[in-house]
């Protein structure tokens, strides 16, 4: 089967082109063809040679997963629906703002973390993304909203924050910000690239080594006992080493400090004596909040 090159890094791009005899160079050629242009077809990118275009479109694909259905909100908030294969769908959302457009990207079908509040984990696990399915994503939104190479940005921030755990798929997903972050790719800065995690302790502490991106944390809860309950992984990497990572992780964060998510749940959550739990908790750790309403599911 023929390499999806979507799935690649400039890195991987270069071995690639050495592989089948061609300059590194190309790489770059092949990344701005890819994911600024948004081509998929070798046969038009024009300022490749002829003959390495027709060994291209031999040896190799350019494969975005297929949209099942796209869908845009009054507020101009634009969701797709996108096929990953075996019954299995994933989500992505452009959050279309004064300043800034978010897109929240998907990272694995389903989830098997099982936070107690979260729809997406009470559907179970199957899969991890690939690169190009969750590159792909971003390929997709910037086709869709129209994005051009010399155009204003339309997508500026991206949040690894859509169906599944991040650092669960860790090496597809720092893959992916990798050409986020490319200049010849998407270019954003690292500080618009956020990946939002359950807390999982050891591959914080990877990320931070392999690709500082902004980093937000689901809390949900200001001590380990409800905690345990809420975010199940919390029983495994509970809030004094989760914190601590935190710490360590803003030694190469691209912002100096770390947002907590808090997903808002009448009656478990959200009182007073839990705020006060909260300052006293995060007290050490540089830190913003950002406050969820939850939103009910069947």
């Amino acid at each position: 089967m023929n390499p999806n090159l979507l799935n690649h890094d400039a890195a991987q791009l270069t071995g690639f082109f050495a592989e089948i005899g061609e300059k590194p160079f190309r790489a770059k050629q092949l990344l701005r063809w890819m994911h600024q242009c948004g081509e998929a077809d070798f046969l038009k990118m024009s300022d490749l040679a002829k003959p390495l275009r027709q060994k291209l479109a031999a040896s190799a694909t350019i494969e975005a997963p297929q949209v099942i259905s796209d869908a845009t909100a009054a507020d101009g908030t634009r969701k797709w629906l996108i096929d990953v294969g075996n019954a299995n769908a994933v989500e992505s959302v452009f959050i279309p703002e004064t300043n800034r457009g978010t897109l929240c990207v998907s990272s694995q079908a389903g989830c098997a973390l099982d936070c107690k509040f979260c729809s997406t984990g009470k559907q179970g696990f199957n899969r991890n993304l690939s690169t190009a399915e969750i590159i792909g994503q971003l390929w997709i939104a910037n086709r869709s909203l129209g994005a051009t190479p010399k155009g204003e940005r339309v997508v500026s921030n991206v949040v690894m924050m859509g169906m599944g755990e991040p650092l669960a798929n860790f090496d597809n997903v720092v893959t992916a910000m990798r050409l986020m972050l490319d200049d010849n790719a998407y270019g954003l800065s690292r500080r618009r690239v956020t990946l939002s995690t359950a807390g999982i302790v050891p591959a914080i502490d990877r990320l931070r080594d392999a690709c500082p991106v902004a980093l937000a944390v689901s809390l949900h809860a200001p001590n380990d006992a409800l905690r345990d309950v809420l975010v199940p992984i919390n029983r495994k990497y509970p809030l004094a080493a989760l914190l601590a990572a935190c710490r360590r992780y803003l030694h190469k964060a691209p912002r100096d400090f770390i947002t907590f998510e808090y997903v808002m749940l009448d009656g478990v959550n959200d009182g007073a004596e839990h705020a006060r739990q909260l300052i006293d908790l995060v007290r050490e750790v540089p830190c913003k909040f950002n406050l969820i309403p939850f939103n009910p599911f069947p």
